[in-house]
């Protein structure tokens, strides 16, 4: 390892960029939003300050979100934003140092080489990826590499992934591009069409947060809603109860829970009587969604828990994983001479 330059692992999500170095932890987390000034092309800020200016910037300049569903849709504006990230990382701007990238397990052969590029272009000196249930079942402490199933649901801000994984590798998977940014949208549909009000993203999330849930919660909670009448385009203010909420995420929520039983349902005898044994565990920020995990184990009798710390754990897997990074990247050049493929893919 040259002097400075320290691996990094970099969880690269819809919602929120991690950067893990070896040897310090996660030195970096914040929003995957970058505000660009459309004239000039220049970046205006990136991170936390740009999260702070979404739907609150004049019309030259843009605070946007360069990836969709855990895949890039802008590739120079990632470009951009992972440098900033990589550059706060290291203590030295003329490092250039070895990245392992999580990527969602669906994802297409044009869309790896995508992230790969953009993190070269970054100034990554090698890249190597790594799919995010296996960095998130690391990062939760399971002892992937034995010959016994584990069962991972990682619900991130752009996918929702269902993995069953044995000998450290997926052995069945479903990945959905739905995830927690839809339940925000489905909360702003739900007060359009009920309260005649318009929300914002950012309104819609504290409310998820705060009274969301994929299973009856033991007592009601109210919230106060903003937002601008659509008639009068006043501002107004409705109350809104927890009930509400579940039945404006209903819709999504099962697409979840249909996920893991589709799953299940592949799954070889074998592995599905480990699972019954050590339980699907839940990551990603999605997975503080209350009851969820109520509800999956209501509706697939398999025990579940969450993660200990379900925001953080696919970063600190990646971070784990560095130290085995030649075998991670000749893993990989041997998956591209010989690909594979494995049951249910990308779905919306």
């Amino acid at each position: 390892m040259a002097f400075g330059n320290r691996d990094l692992a970099v969880d690269l999500g819809t919602a929120n960029t991690l950067v893990y170095e070896r040897g310090r932890g996660i030195v970096v987390s914040e929003p995957s939003v970058i505000a660009v000034d459309a004239d000039r092309g220049e970046v205006y800020a990136v991170g936390d300050e740009a999260h702070r200016m979404i739907g609150r910037t004049p019309a030259t300049i843009s605070a946007t979100r360069p990836l969709r569903h855990g895949v890039i849709a802008d590739f120079e504006v990632t470009e951009q934003m992972l440098r900033y990230f990589l550059r706060k990382a290291q203590a030295s701007r003329w490092a250039r140092p070895r990245v392992i990238m999580c990527v969602p397990s669906g994802v297409t052969e044009v869309e790896t080489r995508a992230v790969e590029e953009a993190c070269l272009s970054a100034g990554a000196r090698q890249v190597a990826l790594i799919e995010e249930p296996i960095a998130a079942a690391i990062g939760a402490g399971l002892e992937i590499a034995e010959p016994t199933g584990h069962m991972v649901v990682d619900i991130g801000g752009g996918t929702s992934e269902v993995a069953v994984i044995s000998m450290g590798e997926i052995v069945v998977e479903t990945s959905l591009r739905l995830a927690g940014y839809d339940l925000d949208e489905a909360i702003m549909a739900y007060v359009r069409r009920h309260a005649n009000m318009a929300i914002g993203q950012p309104t819609a999330e504290e409310i998820k947060i705060t009274a969301g849930s994929a299973f009856p919660m033991p007592e009601t909670i109210e919230v106060e809603v903003r937002g601008r009448e659509l008639l009068s385009g006043l501002p107004r203010t409705v109350m809104l109860d927890s009930n509400d909420i579940r039945s404006a995420l209903a819709e999504n929520v099962q697409q979840i829970v249909d996920a893991v039983r589709e799953t299940l349902d592949q799954t070889p005898p074998e592995l599905s009587s480990d699972i019954l044994v050590h339980g699907i565990l839940l990551a990603g920020g999605g997975a503080l969604l209350h009851g969820l995990a109520e509800r999956l184990e209501d509706e697939t009798s398999m025990p579940t828990r969450v993660a200990d710390s379900p925001l953080t754990c696919v970063a600190v897997g990646a971070g784990q994983a560095l130290e085995e990074f030649d075998a991670i990247a000749r893993r990989q050049i041997l998956a591209r001479r010989h690909p594979r493929q494995r049951g249910p893919r990308m779905r919306r």
